[in-house]
């Protein structure tokens, strides 16, 4: 796989990176060695790179040699003779509007190559990053089934002992029952969610990754500075890699709808020659003949007619040209309304994680406030049952709402077209938690 320099930033702050990643940085690197995507992207742009070469060679000189040995046998006779030729000829375009503009064209993907490897990185980010929170998210709400099932078990067995003392009903004890084997199944659903998003992850990296860092609970997000959503279209319109690579391809259409017409007009080369022929007749051997010859000359070529085939051409060119400039104004529509999208996700986001954490906040004070009820006769078991699986809710929530966050950002910043390793570094340094893997060690 190829892999790009990173920038000496990127590289000082990895020097000591272990073999296995430690926090979202570190998986990053991997996944940029790893990632067969983003390798596919490098080997793409190397394709766009050589197109241009290629093309290129059109208008640079053509240089070619020949050497031709050959023995003739004259019917009934025993005379043999030989002949030796060699020979070479250099030709340089001179004017040709076809191949002049298809050096254009290709310039152009050349170009649109560049934006389309930084689309590519931008992507490997934002891909990255969701599979980590993924396993973040996972493993919290794993953690809270698991501490949800703990609970509704103690409260079946609570229901239980109260229905042998003739304290509660049938009833109490068959919706605690029900309440924990729903917990149950709920773990085993966690459980099996984390696992698949350690497998996600390890797609992109190419290797497991051991250890993570998550939010603190008392995570506060904040804006990113960069102006309203107005003033992130307008760097999105100015910056965002796949609108520009996009420019280029119209762009490049528009030269091939040229070189399509270039079929119509003459075309101009310079030519120079030389040849060398020797023959003998082997029989006695006897030298039959010497020639040497040189020739310079410029060579104009006009079309006349091919069957209809040149205008077919400008027609298909055409239509090409228009189908890339409609899927040109396609991505800029989509790109200012994912922008706009993005900046106010994040906007919502920050209210919704202050409330966010204010549910959790209440939904815990309400399950303490109906332990302690239930212990002294006001509230039922199904209070409590009731009250915990709204705690167990209100920490998902919780939980979604800051790695939301976090993916807003990375999604308002790639389409800005912003998007860095530097974003990766800043998002990394709020990730400051240990976070045990408990799927790995199984």
């Amino acid at each position: 796989m190829i892999r790009r320099i990173l920038p000496l930033a990127l590289a000082t702050a990895l020097c000591s990176a272990p073999v296995f990643a430690e926090d979202l940085m570190q998986t990053y690197e991997l996944a940029r060695s790893g990632d067969p995507v983003l390798s596919s992207a490098e080997s793409q742009r190397i394709i766009d790179r050589e197109g241009a070469v290629q093309a290129r060679a059109g208008l640079l000189p053509q240089l070619s040699g020949t050497v031709d040995f050959g023995r003739g046998y004259t019917a009934g006779s025993s005379e043999r003779d030989s002949n030796r030729t060699y020979g070479a000829r250099l030709s340089q375009s001179v004017f040709n509007w076809g191949t002049i503009n298809q050096y254009r064209a290709a310039r152009e993907f050349d170009a649109a190559g560049n934006y389309d490897l930084d689309a590519a990185n931008d992507d490997l980010i934002v891909r990255t990053a969701d599979a980590y929170f993924r396993v973040l998210e996972a493993t919290e709400t794993l953690a809270a089934a698991e501490a949800a099932e703990e609970a509704f078990q103690k409260q079946f067995d609570y229901a239980d002992k109260r229905l042998e003392v003739g304290l509660a009903p049938i009833t109490d004890v068959h919706e605690a029952r029900a309440q924990y084997d729903s917990a149950r199944a709920n773990a085993i659903l966690a459980r099996n969610a984390l696992r698949d998003a350690f497998e996600a992850l390890a797609e992109i990296t190419g290797q497991p990754v051991y250890a993570f860092k998550g939010l603190p609970e008392d995570f506060s997000p904040e804006l990113p500075a960069g102006g309203d959503a107005n003033a992130w279209v307008a760097t999105a319109l100015e910056r965002n890699p796949t609108l520009l690579a996009s420019g280029h391809a119209v762009r490049a259409s528009e030269h091939s709808v040229q070189s399509a017409r270039g079929g119509h007009l003459p075309s101009l080369s310079f030519g120079a020659g030389y040849n060398n022929n020797t023959g003998w007749d082997n029989n006695p051997a006897t030298l039959s003949g010497r020639s040497e010859g040189h020739s310079i000359g410029l060579t104009l070529s006009v079309p006349i007619f091919a069957g209809g085939a040149t205008q077919s051409g400008v027609r298909e060119a055409i239509a090409r040209r228009d189908q890339t400039q409609d899927r040109n104004e396609q991505i800029k529509r989509a790109i200012v309304r994912n922008t706009r999208n993005a900046y106010q996700s994040l906007v919502a986001g920050v209210s919704e994680i202050e409330a966010r954490r204010l549910a959790l906040v209440s939904a815990q004070s309400a399950y303490d406030a109906s332990q302690v009820g239930l212990e002294v006769g006001t509230r039922t078991v199904i209070d409590v049952l009731i009250n915990q699986q709204n705690l167990f809710g209100a920490r998902q929530n919780y939980a979604n709402a800051r790695y939301n966050y976090l993916r807003s950002r990375l999604a308002l910043e790639q389409a800005a077209g912003t998007l860095d390793a530097t974003t990766v570094q800043d998002i990394n340094r709020l990730l400051t938690v240990d976070v045990t893997a408990p799927v790995q060690q199984q």
